[in-house]
């Protein structure tokens, strides 16, 4: 037998059990998960903690063989009930006889629950994420909190399967197009988490209890259950339609990913097998499936991708120590356009602040309103804001056209239009009302900071505060650090960000900064790729192999031509001609030309626009954007536009959708030797954790 798997990282989950005495003289054994962090911390389980409760679990199957144990039970403490596998073992491990070791440990400790003899309850007492939403898999029946918002499966995203029953039990559970959404839809499309409601909808869980005396009540459904006054049912397999969803599936993953990643896939086809093998095949199936991936190159880069976004980017080490930069108590917004609205409804519901606005004339005033109440109307309709909510935010938020309104804010924001001379006019009306004290900054995509500046009595509190559209759903924040700027100016700027529920990164006052500056670099080096033959569709297709959201003539639709043009040619004027400009896309910008249709496929007049296209392949097309790219990261490198390369994979994944599975852009660069190549060095080095 192979020695056991030692981690010493691994915070253990120890596993206690306890005696409910149930009417008729009858014992439930009541498992519950315990970390040592009351719950402060989501338990995990590594192989220690998977062998915890195994033995907890051997103890009670030697009960239950003596008939003293009628029933089994477990839940967790605080707001978890488990987050799965120890991601930091997983990362941890070094080939795939640890992988294996670790896929059937899982199956044989969290099979267990469903093979006792006796009924098994999970108890959902908070949020239950892969390998812990598994264990609930596992057991007979699982009730819920009414308030638990974070169930899921987000393997696919993470570049694994669920592999400890997750594919082979939940089509059982929920029904295959259920299953399905849980296991690749969500994951992929922002690893959204499934609440309470929509889990009982779905029938993953079988009843919805209030938190308020929430084991009690669990305990006395399980009771219901064991007499035989309730009764849950289950969906059967529809064969040819489940195998007919399979497949839509399939072709949506051909869309959308185009094979970049092998987890999707081997997950749909572990989905597909779920009702035609037996549990023991299935859980074979899933062994095999977890060795491969827990040690591929696809879930390493999104180990480390996963890692940097929960960590974030650290704040510069001279800002101000000790406590911390209070966040903004009331907030000032110059302009109501689109940002400026989506900005003062996040601010206004995540902080509690004051949000005054401020607009030139009257009808914009009333536009603005508009497009406020608009926002919160919507997010009413959808059941994500509550009639209360929505009211104290609208009356958190005023709209007016007297600058003076703006007095007393500790932090204005100006989100006007990308004219240099207009924002510089807006900052200076702004500091001849407010305090000394007050943070001014700029929602600015690429212009300077510095240059914005000039002309004030106190430059050094202007920093740059760049958000991304839309701006409740995207987690980046890049913060504009100009030079002189004041440290406690930079403070506030991060606290707000986090207060907003962002992650913030510290970039200096260079053209572009990172998103844009890479992004415009790539999609420049496309364009040029037509203009010098390659015909318009192979362009397109040329980057399905990262796996990126959508292809570069979609993301141009999608940001807008002329505003990707402008933003293109201050990056040329900045920084050289290697930010190619486009005669074609300003011809098509000019005549205000759709690029793609409704499904992302480009127009032909694209190609008319570019005129008569060469022989190019997609390969050609490919490795000029990578090169482009790892010249370009080296530049900002050099430039130290970031602190390093982890902030540029930081804000490439959050504000660009770069996929977890290259692992950022460094790690990608480095793993196909294009930096080596390009710049003469590796980026990341072996940082992001390659495995032979």
């Amino acid at each position: 037998m192979p020695t056991p798997l030692e981690f010493p990282h691994e915070r253990i989950t120890r596993t206690r059990v306890e005696d409910v005495a149930l009417p008729g003289d009858r014992v439930l054994a009541l498992l519950t998960l315990d970390n040592g962090t009351a719950g402060a911390k989501p338990a995990t389980l590594g192989p220690g903690g998977l062998r915890e409760l195994g033995a907890a679990l051997d103890q009670v199957a030697a009960r239950v063989d003596t008939g003293e144990v009628v029933a089994v039970a477990i839940t967790g403490t605080g707001a978890y009930l488990a987050a799965g596998a120890d991601l930091r073992v997983v990362a941890a491990l070094t080939g795939h006889d640890q992988a294996r070791q670790v896929a059937e440990l899982g199956h044989a400790v969290l099979g267990r629950l469903g093979e006792l003899g006796v009924p098994s309850f999970a108890f959902l007492n908070g949020a239950a994420l892969g390998g812990g939403l598994e264990i609930a898999l596992n057991c007979h029946y699982r009730t819920v909190a009414a308030d638990v918002k974070a169930l899921a499966l987000p393997e696919t995203h993470l570049g694994l399967v669920p592999g400890w029953g997750g594919c082979t039990l939940l089509p059982g559970i929920v029904g295959m197009e259920n299953a399905l959404e849980l296991v690749l839809g969500r994951p992929l499309s922002g690893n959204r988490t499934t609440d309470a409601a929509t889990a009982s909808q779905m029938g993953l869980v079988d009843a919805v209890l209030d938190r308020e005396g929430f084991l009690e009540a669990s305990i006395a459904w399980a009771v219901a259950v064991l007499d035989g006054q309730l009764e849950v049912a289950r969906p059967s397999p529809t064969g040819d339609r489940d195998h007919a969803l399979v497949e839509r599936w399939r072709d949506r993953l051909d869309g959308t990913i185009h094979g970049s990643r092998p987890a999707p896939y081997r997950a749909l086809d572990l989905l597909a097998r779920a009702g035609s093998s037996s549990r023991r095949d299935g859980f074979a199936a899933e062994d095999d499936a977890l060795t491969e991936l827990l040690v591929s190159p696809e879930a390493r880069a999104s180990l480390y991708a996963f890692d940097l976004v929960n960590r974030g980017a650290p704040a510069p080490p001279d800002l101000p120590t000790g406590q911390a930069a209070p966040a903004p108590t009331k907030v000032g917004l110059v302009g109501a356009g689109l940002m400026a609205g989506q900005l003062a409804v996040l601010v206004a519901r995540r902080t509690g602040a004051r949000v005054t606005m401020r607009e030139v004339d009257d009808a914009r005033v009333a536009a603005g309103w508009e497009h406020v109440r608009g926002l919160v109307r919507g997010m009413t309709d959808k059941g994500r804001m509550s009639g209360a909510e929505a009211d104290r935010v609208l009356g958190a938020i005023s709209i007016s056209t007297d600058v003076q309104d703006l007095t007393g804010a500790d932090l204005v924001v100006e989100a006007v239009t990308e004219v240099m001379a207009v924002k510089r006019a807006v900052l200076a009306d702004v500091e001849a009302v407010v305090a000394s004290g007050t943070v001014l900054a700029t929602n600015t995509s690429a212009l300077s900071v510095g240059s914005m500046r000039q002309g004030l009595a106190h430059p050094g509190r202007v920093v740059g505060l760049h958000f991304f559209n839309p701006v409740a759903q995207m987690r980046l924040v890049e913060v504009v650090r100009p030079d002189g700027a004041d440290p406690s100016a930079v403070a506030t700027a991060l606290a707000t960000a986090r207060a907003l529920g962002k992650i913030p990164v510290v970039v200096a006052d260079r053209p572009g900064f990172v998103v844009n500056r890479l992004l415009l670099r790539m999609l420049a080096d496309v364009a040029a790729s037509v203009q010098d033959g390659a015909p318009v569709g192979v362009a397109d297709r040329a980057l399905r192999p990262l796996g990126l959201p959508m292809g570069p003539f979609a993301l141009l639709q999608l940001v807008g031509l002329p505003v990707a043009l402008h933003v293109l040619q201050t990056l040329h004027d900045e920084l050289g001609p290697r930010f190619h400009l486009s005669p074609a896309l300003r011809r098509l910008a000019d005549a205000s030309a759709s690029l793609v249709d409704r499904d992302g496929v480009v127009l032909a007049s694209v190609q008319d626009a570019f005129g008569a296209p060469g022989t190019s392949d997609e390969e050609q097309v490919r490795d000029r954007v990578v090169q482009g790219l790892a010249e370009e990261v080296g530049l900002m490198l050099d430039e130290g536009v970031v602190a390093g390369p982890q902030e540029i994979d930081l804000c490439m994944v959050l504000g660009a959708g770069w996929p977890l599975h290259l692992g950022g852009v460094t790690p990608y660069l480095d793993r196909t030797g294009t930096s080596a190549h390009v710049t003469g060095r590796a980026f990341a080095g072996d940082r992001w954790g390659s495995v032979g």
